[in-house]
């Protein structure tokens, strides 16, 4: 059934909807996990769950950024319900206005269903970063986790969901778990250094979408083309390939969408043997080139989603 990752980030900010929930709204998010019999998923067991096929569908709240409004407005209630989450750090921030401190981080962390997340030092499209600069930007990041956690934590978040190959190559040497920005459920198929998640914020947070896609179950492939998702202008479109196992069936029930040209529109796909290609007519604009793809069967609807990024 796969892990169902959340991304949220404020907490009853409302002058942010881009990455606010009003608090009232997230609490019926928990409820609606709850009335479904989903379970929360620990991090802890994270690696467990990753690579068992289960039959059952497991939640995975991830709060970003670290901001005062979690603490203040989240933290309390999932602190009296005991709800895992990971709380993702980026390292500059903490202590700043409207930021949570290194105190609160550590208060948090020390219960047993809290886990805190690495993401980056600076915050910045570390995209744009030389590559020994963003080097220097996560080392940094590692270094300040273990002065005021005692470890480096084993799970990363990419800013703004955005990486390179080498940056992606270079994380997962010093991480065991990456998470993107990308929608999607996590099954043991997943490449473990671009896990999906699905942002929530004022928008992407309404009741009956929420509904939806916690009931979403993964589109199981063995492969997703190219591997570089760092668009410079040449390779604008690029051809987007998705292979599949042998054995695998339906194929022929996917369809995919994209916001080439600013605009989102189905995406024309040629199916051969057990793959697809994916061919864009229009170039993505700045700043990302989002893909979904879908399909219903007799176990529901399925998904999955991918992101360019445009430097």
């Amino acid at each position: 059934m796969g892990i169902l990752a959340l991304m949220y980030h404020r907490f009853e900010e409302n002058k942010y909807p881009s990455t606010n929930i009003k608090i009232d709204i997230f609490q019926k998010h928990l409820n609606i996990i709850k009335e479904n019999n989903f379970s929360f998923l620990n991090p802890k067991n994270f690696e467990l769950e990753f690579n068992e096929i289960s039959s059952t569908k497991k939640i995975l709240l991830t709060i970003d950024d670290a901001f005062s409004s979690f603490y203040l407005n989240a933290w309390p209630i999932l602190k009296k319900n005991k709800i895992p989450f990971i709380l993702f750090v980026s390292t500059e921030a903490v202590g700043k206005k409207g930021y949570m401190s290194w105190n609160e981080i550590k208060e948090i962390s020390k219960e047993d269903f809290v886990f805190i997340g690495n993401h980056s030092h600076s915050h910045e499209y570390l995209v744009k970063y030389k590559f020994e600069e963003f080097k220097k930007d996560i080392i940094k990041s590692i270094k300040i986790f273990e002065k005021n956690l005692g470890y480096n934590s084993k799970f990363f978040s990419y800013p703004f969901g955005e990486y390179s190959y080498k940056q992606k190559e270079y994380i997962s040497k010093n991480f065991d778990y990456a998470f993107g920005q990308h929608s999607g459920v996590i099954d043991l198929n997943k490449d473990k250094f671009e896990l999906p998640r699905f942002p929530i914020n004022e928008k992407y947070g309404d009741l009956e979408r929420f509904k939806f896609l916690i009931n979403l179950l993964p589109i199981q492939y063995k492969a997703l083309l190219p591997e570089e998702k760092l668009l410079v202008d040449a390779d604008n479109p690029p051809t987007l390939i998705i292979e599949f196992f042998d054995d695998q069936t339906d194929i022929n029930k996917i369809n995919c969408f994209s916001n080439e040209g600013g605009e989102w529109k189905n995406s024309k796909l040629n199916i051969l043997d057990n793959k697809i290609e994916i061919s864009f007519t229009e170039k993505f604009l700045p700043r990302r080139g989002r893909i979904n793809c879908s399909m219903k069967d007799r176990d529901g609807w399925r998904w999955l989603g991918t992101q360019f990024t445009l430097n």
